[in-house]
């Protein structure tokens, strides 16, 4: 009973102390967390500072892309390569150059003709006399240079040598000699092309063996075939090859296009001397007969 009467007293002297132990762990376990947050400020403090967390690099974070520069590449060929292989790339662009503008220059020329033929079906046989179908052609146009071709042998038949030639032989070989002016024109610049698909692809080709060539010689002086030693020089070799082949199948292509239309044009030319020649004859016969 004694016991019983003084438990309460017990109890209360033991919460007593137990109670200062209580904030005492609470305030252990706080400063035991301020120090792991201020180790971890300067982390954070530094982590700015890091090469992930700078502008350029989380830019390319965001975008999971990262641009390489390609140290084989036509820029790298043309900083790195040296005379022979800037002077044969300098001979394809002048050649590629070249190709184009004569094919585009020989397409339009022959646009023209084949314009100039189908107003000469319209206009020229409608006319009253050569002379006046002539004036209505335009300066410079092929038809109307075959047609004063005819017209001057009509006119300059005197001499006692051309007297000797007949009329219409005289006629007939003015005629066809302006025929062959004005083809021998459309001729122009398709030799260049011809030139140019044959020989672009050995250009290339030279450029390939002196890519091979500076490939051999880095790995002599290496002393091992390593890729990073011969990627360059293979690179540039292949770069090569590539714009000799692109160089030389247009200009093929192009020369076979054009020659194709110039039969076309020719057999225009040759039509309209044919037809020229005839009233030109006949005409020339009623003034004789007269």
């Amino acid at each position: 009973m004694h016991l019983i009467r003084r438990l309460p007293a017990l109890l209360a002297a033991i919460i007593l102390a137990c109670a200062p132990a209580a904030p005492l762990v609470f305030s252990t376990a706080a400063h035991a967390q301020a120090p792991a947050a201020d180790a971890a400020k300067p982390a954070d403090a530094a982590s700015p500072a890091g090469p992930e967390t700078r502008p350029g690099a989380a830019a390319r974070a965001r975008d999971g892309k990262e641009t390489i520069e390609n140290p084989y590449g036509l820029e790298a060929l043309w900083r790195q390569g040296d005379f022979v292989s800037k002077g044969t790339l300098i001979i394809l662009v002048i050649m590629s150059m070249g190709s184009w503008y004569i094919m585009f220059v020989k397409v339009y020329e022959q646009f023209k003709l084949f314009r100039e033929a189908a107003k000469v079906k319209t206009t020229f046989w409608s006319s009253g006399s050569v002379a006046e179908g002539v004036s209505g052609l335009k300066e410079g146009s092929p038809f109307r240079f075959i047609a004063e071709s005819g017209m001057e042998a009509t006119k300059h038949h005197e001499g006692k040598l051309l007297e000797q030639i007949d009329l219409n032989e005289w006629v007939t070989m003015s005629i066809q000699r302006g025929v062959e002016n004005v083809g021998s024109r459309l001729q122009d610049g398709l030799a260049f092309l011809a030139t140019v698909g044959s020989t672009a692809p050995f250009v290339g080709l030279f450029g390939t063996v002196w890519g091979i060539y500076h490939a051999l010689t880095a790995i002599g002086i290496a002393g091992q075939a390593s890729i990073d030693k011969v990627a360059g020089p293979v690179g540039e070799a292949l770069i090569m090859t590539a714009f000799g082949l692109a160089v030389a199948v247009p200009a093929v292509l192009g020369y076979n296009w054009l020659v194709r239309r110039n039969k076309v044009a020719m057999e225009h030319l040759r039509g309209f001397s044919a037809d020229l020649h005839l009233v030109i004859v006949s005409g020339a016969s009623r003034k004789a007969k007269a």
